[in-house]
């Protein structure tokens, strides 16, 4: 059997979890390179049986499926994975397997995105490194309005810590109720109305055909000039060209964002050279003890199947 542990960036997949189950009766191969071309993909998983996948980094698409015979499980972290074809995976005899999964690194992440987008922390330290000093104002969250897009595991803890900051704290989604708002200590207003009021804009939204595109030029040209806006949940639900055209016209303040349309970021792209953009690499979820429960989840899932093909081969 052969094992292909994917887009391990940190190389720490082996060492955070127990692989000796799976060590002992498999032939583990981490890779800690991404590759995005569909034909690239095939051509690197076709000799392995086991597909171990760090949430949505490698797509599984039906095209790429379809092209490998020999593969039998894909073992994705998080509770659910929406790059992967399941009705395809299904077809093919491929079992998917999840993991258990936290939302408190990304409340952490979007909380350390806002604070250091409001008071500049990225450029001050690297003013110091290079022997400079103060070079910019910083403000306050204290009597700001903070917009949350969905009050859900991650928004509602979100809205929660807002008010610590003195914030006022508006919602808004697609099924919010006025109760649930209220449960997060949130005000439930229009959409229209979020993006007027708020200083700080931050989405809590699962990616889906309602969602994709949610954030656009009219959402965008609501928000106050001297607005921000945050994104840790996924890129495509902000329309990627209006935001750089309204980061470029600096119609709003800035932006902060730890996801993007293309993942990596493509070298070449604007959020890089952007001076109104704090840029981060998807790392809302890269933390300590959820990639111990993501790896351990899935190398015990592997051994689990280990373990079926063994006792099958001996029935």
């Amino acid at each position: 059997m052969k094992v292909a542990i994917l887009d391990d960036y940190q190389n720490v997949a082996i060492e955070l979890a127990d692989w000796s189950s799976v060590a002992s009766r498999a032939e583990i191969t981490v890779f800690n390179d991404h590759v995005a071309d569909p034909d690239a993909v095939v051509e690197r998983l076709r000799p392995f049986d086991v597909i171990c996948v760090m949430r949505e980094r490698t797509p599984l698409r039906r095209e790429v499926i379809e092209r490998l015979p020999r593969l039998k499980l894909i073992a994705s972290t998080g509770s659910r994975n929406a790059s992967i074809d399941m009705a395809a995976a299904e077809e093919h005899g491929i079992r998917v397997t999840a993991t258990g999964y936290r939302s408190t690194p990304t409340i952490e992440m979007t909380w350390a995105l806002i604070l250091a987008s409001s008071r500049h922390i990225v450029r001050e330290s690297n003013s110091v490194r290079d022997g400079g000093w103060q070079t910019s104002i910083g403000r306050e969250l204290d009597g700001k309005v903070l917009g949350v897009l969905g009050l859900g595991n991650i928004g509602g803890p979100v809205a929660r810590i807002g008010l610590a900051f003195g914030m006022k704290v508006i919602a808004w989604s697609q099924n919010l109720t006025i109760e649930v708002a209220e449960a997060a200590g949130a005000t439930l207003v229009t959409k229209d109305e979020l993006f007027r009021q708020a200083d700080v804009v931050t989405i809590h939204l699962i990616l889906s055909k309602r969602t994709r595109g949610l954030v656009g030029a009219v959402e965008l040209a609501l928000m106050k000039p001297a607005s921000w806006l945050i994104n840790t949940s996924r890129g495509p639900i902000v329309d990627e060209g209006a935001l750089i055209r309204a980061l470029t016209s600096r119609t709003i303040a800035g932006a902060a964002l730890d996801v993007f349309d293309t993942e990596p970021l493509p070298a070449d792209h604007p959020f890089r050279a952007l001076d109104n953009v704090l840029a981060t690499p998807h790392i809302g979820y890269v933390a300590e003890n959820l990639y111990r429960t993501f790896y351990g989840d899935a190398a015990v899932s592997i051994g689990a199947w280990l373990d079926e093909i063994a006792d099958s081969n001996q029935a």
